[in-house]
């Protein structure tokens, strides 16, 4: 009979004993160069590179033998002696004594990984992510995309958040609308949540404070650099708020925590991909209608439109705040109420306008947010002057009937952020397997 004794797991990648001599690293062979009596072997682990010289008369080649024997894309282990090498990344490489092959690999990338960029188009890169996604800068992506993450949870943990998790098939849709997935669930109608919005309401009537991280499904045909129909979501829900404000001062909190943890963790990726973080001071808020009119001032755009921002807008909000303000971010406020959700709390003084905002960064949306309803009454006189049945909602609504705090929350975009913040021209560089209008494989 066999037990699990519990051990503490050994570190991934490379572990090197107490007196920093001896080394043992596992990985793939990234690249091999061979130089006749020796080799250089690149061992590619989950975060780095790490060099490897090999004298075929000195080391021991376990099942297997350098050169022909060891291909790129083999899983091997490696030991040996640490040498200090400053030109070698990580300021040092392994003089291997031992390589033992772990598995192997059956034929060669589609592209080469092993350069210093991929070489190829988005799409050649999208049909074989699989692949392409273990060069060390397509990995960096989605190592800084998890440092994203990281801090973000961090943060809300830190501000007495509880993380929840919501369904993702819904008997309705959170804003309505025709950009739903629909979809048969035993004979009944169901649809993919187009955001966790109506539950993480309901649970700031448990928690007070909630947060999500999540997919969430728009069925937009829209086939644009800046639109996914399926990406991840950072949703925030906070209870006894005194207005939007406090959301809005808190995702700038939010924000600088998680651009400072990028720095202080990721700084190895960020180098890698050439990424200018922004410093987060103070950030300047427009009305919808301030802003319509600063366009039309500054920029001889005309007013009117369909009571949102289109993209060229949006574009040239961030200019102004960056040549006005010394802001990469601005926050613009008050859209018109036909624009914004059923669960949206008009503004008292001006009813038109709901009690909501959009945070640009760098010319893009990247967060729509603002105060909800939490009186009973007026949320099923809004849905029923928006054409609602609120009996379609009497579950959400029971949240309203039974008491609800003022509230309200806010929806950031993962691979938007992580555009911006990159540098990118294309939002599925940002996405690890994009889902698109023409794309749902692989």
């Amino acid at each position: 009979m066999k037990v699990i004794e519990g051990i503490r797991p050994i570190k991934e990648g490379i572990r090197i004993n107490d007196n920093n001599q001896y080394a043992e690293a596992e990985g793939f062979v990234h690249r091999v160069r061979d130089m006749g009596k020796f080799s250089f072997i690149v061992l590619r682990t989950s975060r780095n590179l790490i060099q490897c010289v090999v004298d075929s008369e000195k080391c021991e080649i376990a099942k297997t033998g350098v050169g022909n024997g060891i291909n790129e894309g083999d899983c091997v282990r490696i030991t040996g002696i640490k040498v200090i090498e400053p030109r070698a990344e990580g300021g040092f490489e392994i003089h291997a004594n031992k390589i033992e092959k772990l598995s192997q690999a059956y034929a060669q990338p589609p592209v080469n990984i092993t350069k210093h960029k991929i070489d190829s188009s988005l799409d050649v890169l999208l049909e074989n992510r699989p692949v392409t996604l273990r060069h060390p800068k397509e990995r960096a992506i989605f190592k800084i995309q998890e440092g994203i993450v990281r801090a973000f949870r961090e943060f809300l943990h830190e501000h007495d958040f509880t993380e929840i998790h919501t369904p993702k098939t819904t008997s309705a849709g959170a804003e309505g609308g025709a950009n739903i997935f629909k979809l048969d669930y035993f004979g009944q109608s169901a649809c993919l949540a187009q955001s966790p919005q109506l539950y993480k309401q309901t649970m700031v009537g448990v928690f007070g404070r909630v947060f999500e991280v999540g997919p969430v499904f728009r069925a937009e045909k829209h086939n644009t650099t800046r639109h996914l129909n399926e990406y991840i979501s950072l949703d925030v829900e906070m209870g006894f708020i005194n207005g939007m404000e406090d959301l809005m001062n808190l995702e700038v909190l939010m924000l600088r925590h998680i651009i400072q943890s990028l720095k202080e963790n990721y700084s190895k990726e960020l180098d890698m991909l050439k990424a200018e973080l922004p410093d987060i001071g103070n950030v300047p808020v427009y009305k919808f209608k301030e802003a319509k009119e600063l366009l039309a001032k500054e920029y001889n755009r005309k007013i009117g439109g369909n009571g949102d921002l289109d993209p060229e807008e949006e574009v040239l909000l961030c200019r102004y705040a960056k040549e006005k303000h010394d802001s990469e971010f601005i926050f613009i406020t008050h859209f018109p109420s036909s624009r914004r959700p059923f669960y949206a709390m008009d503004d008292a003084d001006d009813p038109g306008f709901a009690l909501s905002f959009d945070l640009l960064f760098r010319g893009l949306e990247i967060t729509t947010g603002g105060q909800r309803i939490h009186d009973y009454n007026a949320q099923v006189e809004k849905m029923q002057r928006m054409g609602l049945d609120p009996s379609e909602f009497k579950h959400y609504l029971l949240i309203h009937k039974h008491g609800m705090p003022p509230h309200g929350g806010f929806g950031l975009g993962l691979e938007r952020l992580e555009m911006q913040l990159l540098g990118f021209n294309n939002i599925r560089y940002a996405s690890l397997f994009p889902r698109d209008v023409k794309r749902i494989a692989p």
